[in-house]
């Protein structure tokens, strides 16, 4: 499965799964731990948002869409 989106706020992560779940795209969310802040680093827990890999491209257009910004991400 591909990431395709990091959540940080319940609201914004809400707004995600009812777009991506009214265009029909089969996806997986789990919570998950990142790092954020600009002066202060902390680690922080944010929904994940996966969609198979054949499903990617529709994924991010649904995004577009929406006012959602793709970002590519490097998984180890």
């Amino acid at each position: 499965m591909d990431l395709i989106y990091i959540a940080k706020k319940l609201k914004e992560a809400l707004r995600l799964e009812s777009a991506l779940t009214e265009s029909g795209i089969e996806y997986a969310v789990e919570p998950d731990k990142y790092s954020g802040g600009v002066l202060f680093m902390s680690e922080r827990i944010g929904a994940f948002f996966y969609v198979l890999p054949g499903a990617l491209e529709q994924a991010r257009e649904i995004m577009r869409q929406h006012g959602f910004k793709f970002q590519e991400w490097h998984q180890a």
